[in-house]
């Protein structure tokens, strides 16, 4: 996901000389552009990210109008990013964007901020199927689905876009699974017109998801909380039509699983 380096500079490397004369992590005071941009393209090739922050910090920091200040400033982002900096990535990215909204590699700097997104919302044991992500607080995760949102309807055909619009279907089941985890708690709670609007809400803003199903569910025993049992069969009706084999289905009769309340059939 890094970016090249300008093609005219790219061949430009410091001697192994120059870099074993760095004594420490911190750029020499009196290193030039072009020696501070070489040795930040090393630490990048090398995989030192944390040596390559500290050398594009200083770049666009003494030369933020420079020969290299735009391509040091995306870098910088990938940098943050391969240190698991996400909140300084984001930062970065936003930065990028608001002074080069014009720029032939825009859509990489919103990219790399959905991603930092993307992963700063993930958890290390989700693969293993310990945790459901769904539970967490989602602050990172509808950050992402934003950030890659706007990727996708500024610059419909980057070339991150299709990797975009993939992540934008996860984190939509995400944020859909984690609207019906809330919604549970309000039906245990009596909380009943509350876990109606977020099946609705479930419905409404996420309606390509498979969580729309158990968002009818929800509604339906909401309404049964709410002794409106004739508005419980209306959305029983669209429920059953669109997933008869629900687990609160037993046929056309809904068995409710947090409400104390009557079964309820079409034929009530």
């Amino acid at each position: 996901m890094r970016l090249p380096s300008l093609g005219t500079f790219g061949a430009l490397l410091l001697s192994g000389a120059l870099l074993a004369g760095c004594a420490s992590n911190e750029p020499a005071p009196d290193l030039q552009e072009q020696e501070l941009y070489q040795q930040a393209q090393s630490a990048l090739d090398a995989g030192r990210y944390s040596t390559a922050v500290t050398r594009l910090e200083a770049l666009d920091t003494r030369y933020p109008f420079g020969r290299y200040a735009e391509q040091a400033q995306l870098e910088l982002i990938y940098a943050y990013y391969q240190t698991e900096d996400w909140e300084q990535a984001r930062a970065a990215a936003s930065r990028f964007i608001r002074l080069h909204p014009d720029h032939a590699q825009v859509d990489y700097a919103y990219y790399m901020r959905g991603l930092a997104a993307y992963q700063a919302g993930r958890f290390s044991l989700e693969g293993l199927e310990l945790i459901d992500i769904s539970k967490r607080d989602l602050g990172a995760t509808r950050d992402a689905n934003v950030d890659f949102g706007e990727l996708v309807r500024r610059f419909p055909d980057s070339p991150y876009a299709a990797d975009a619009r993939q992540r934008i279907v996860y984190l939509r089941n995400v944020l859909s699974r984690h609207e019906l985890q809330v919604a549970d708690f309000y039906l245990r709670k009596g909380a009943y017109l509350a876990a109606i609007n977020r099946g609705e809400w479930v419905l409404q803003h996420y309606p390509q998801t498979p969580a729309t199903r158990d968002a009818l569910a929800v509604m339906v025993e909401g309404y049964l909380g709410l002794d409106m049992r004739d508005r419980a069969r209306t959305v029983l009706q669209t429920l059953i039509k669109n997933d008869p084999d629900n687990a609160r289905l037993d046929g056309n009769t809904f068995e409710p699983e947090h409400v104390d309340a009557e079964p309820l059939t079409l034929n009530d």
